[in-house]
């Protein structure tokens, strides 16, 4: 079981509300097949301490590379990320795809400042099966 501050709440926080984001079932069909390098999937942990890293998993090789994020609010993240794939090559910059969380809110600066889109998983409906990535 996960503790949470006493003083945690999320009454009239967004949740879950991506503005403008495309669909994981958008992405071009060569991404399930793994066969061409340059398709990432990413993610946001949390640690104690107000530690926050982010995740970002190449589809075919499973190369990782974990990027140190100053916050969990988008603006940190985005800049992080940004910073990140800015150093890989463009022929590995095909796409990104993010579950939800609106430390991504700004998918469309990242786009910008990358040339890399960025798809979104889509949300978990109540009774529906879970969904979860193999590596």
């Amino acid at each position: 079981m996960m503790r949470r501050a006493k003083s945690a709440n999320t009454i009239g926080q967004p949740r879950w509300q991506i503005v403008d984001g495309v669909s994981i079932r958008d992405r071009p069909a060569v991404v399930d097949d793994r066969a061409i390098p340059g398709y990432w999937e990413g993610g946001l942990i949390t640690g104690s301490q107000n530690i926050h890293i982010a995740t970002l998993v190449e589809r075919q090789s499973r190369f990782t590379m974990l990027v140190k994020v100053p916050g969990k609010d988008t603006v940190s993240v985005v800049a992080a990320l940004t910073a990140q794939v800015r150093q890989l090559p463009a022929a590995l910059r095909r796409s990104l795809t993010w579950d939800r969380g609106m430390e991504l809110a700004q998918h469309k600066q990242l786009t910008i400042d990358t040339k890399m889109p960025v798809y979104f998983c889509d949300l978990q409906r109540e009774g529906a099966p879970e969904i979860r990535t193999v590596w």
